[in-house]
């Protein structure tokens, strides 16, 4: 692979296309600002989707259109006809609607909600079309170029499952998803993860008067002591965590209703299907356990996500063509697991992987967050040599 980017680096479209990444570096800053400053919570991306469209059909992207769950979509034609190779970043932010996104540049930081987590990504696509553009650079492959919805928290990916499993990517020769900042990290393995939500239901009542009747309260906190006395394996490892819980409505009242919900991620999809297993012999043993008769509490158990697990293995062209890529722009790839769009094709045998797009970042999915364009450039032509290593230069 290495021997196919010098090849590539000698052709003149080629490096005319990496130096418009650095000429067109405050244009980039400026679309990622623009774009992080438009809210876009959980569910309801659309105004920045919208926006995104708009500067996708400016970049040079044809045919831009948003799919049925909301994915803005626009295409790179190829020389050939054949299966699109995937370039997505996501749309979505964890913020509700009620957060302040205003984006701030002080000092050589830009600060604001989702800045980095993807803003970035986003518009490190559009770079890519623009550079693309720029440089006359025509590509083997059709590429699809994708914004996608619900990559964050209880979106549950359903963004690129839709692109996936019924839309316009069910036949892709490969998937890159830029998200978030850094040059290094390459994500080859998908922690699969699934979520639950245990509810508790009974009859309630005074605290005192009704003193003895079942609490759902009390239900689910053996329930969670069960729960933690699970043995878990360590190879893969697999984890479980009780992340929120709640109920009651007075002080001085037994609950009529408690619920609590549980995260567990592991690299395994197996040992995910085991794990839900005990989970659910908890909640049916708990459950009869909290039968008195005529008074009780009854417990349900709802999935409220589901991301599969996966893995690209190292001698995928896509893979070698993102190490070789990182490597030409000065960084060491770190192979790391994690939670993004690329667990869907991972999970389907299509070749994926999630990269950086450069710079640095920090307090991710917190109001404080903030993005240094230091190494922004090479994050972008990291990106594109990806991009062209792996859909072919055409002529």
């Amino acid at each position: 692979m290495q021997l196919e980017l010098e090849r590539l680096l000698r052709d003149s479209r080629v490096q005319s296309a990496a130096a418009c990444a650095r000429a067109t570096d405050e244009r980039t800053l400026q679309d990622q600002a623009e774009l992080s400053g438009i809210a876009a919570p959980p569910f309801a991306e659309d105004e920045r989707g919208r926006r995104m469209g708009e500067l996708m059909a400016d970049a040079g992207l044809v045919r831009v259109r948003t799919d049925g769950i909301g994915n803005v979509l626009a295409d790179l034609p190829g020389t050939a006809v054949g299966p699109p190779l995937v370039m997505a970043a996501h749309l979505d932010t964890v913020f509700p609607a009620d957060v302040d996104v205003t984006v701030s540049r002080e000092f050589g930081l830009l600060r604001g909600p989702g800045i980095s987590d993807d803003a970035r990504g986003l518009a490190v696509l559009l770079a890519v079309a623009r550079c693309l553009q720029e440089g006359a650079v025509s590509c083997t492959c059709p590429v699809l170029f994708a914004a996608t919805v619900g990559e964050e928290g209880l979106g549950d990916l359903r963004g690129v499952k839709h692109l996936f499993q019924r839309g316009e990517g069910r036949d892709a020769s490969g998937f890159v998803s830029v998200d978030g900042a850094g040059l290094q990290r390459l994500v080859v393995k998908a922690l699969g993860s699934r979520r639950f939500r245990i509810t508790g239901r009974g009859p309630g009542g005074h605290s005192w008067i009704d003193w003895g009747l079942p609490n759902p309260i009390h239900v689910l906190a053996d329930v969670v002591s069960r729960l933690t006395r699970l043995e878990l394996p360590s190879a893969p490892i697999t984890t479980l965590t009780v992340a929120r819980w709640g109920g009651g409505k007075s002080i001085n009242a037994i609950p009529q209703d408690a619920w609590l919900e549980i995260d567990t991620r592991s690299e395994s999809d197996d040992r995910l299907t085991d794990l839900e297993r005990s989970i659910r012999e908890v909640v049916d043993a708990c459950d009869a356990a909290a039968d008195h008769g005529g008074a009780s509490v009854q417990l349900t158990i709802e999935v409220l996500g589901h991301r599969p697990g996966g893995h690209t293995p190292s001698e995928t062209p896509l893979l070698r063509a993102a190490v070789a890529a990182t490597r030409h722009v000065g960084a060491e790839p770190l192979f790391t697991a994690s939670s993004t769009d690329a667990n869907v094709p991972m999970s389907v045998g299509i070749p994926a992987v999630t990269v950086g797009g450069g710079g640095e970042a920090g307090k991710a999915h917190t109001t404080e967050e903030w993005y240094r364009n230091t190494k922004g450039v090479e994050g972008v032509q990291r990106a594109l040599y990806t991009l062209l290593l792996a859909a072919g230069v055409a002529g």
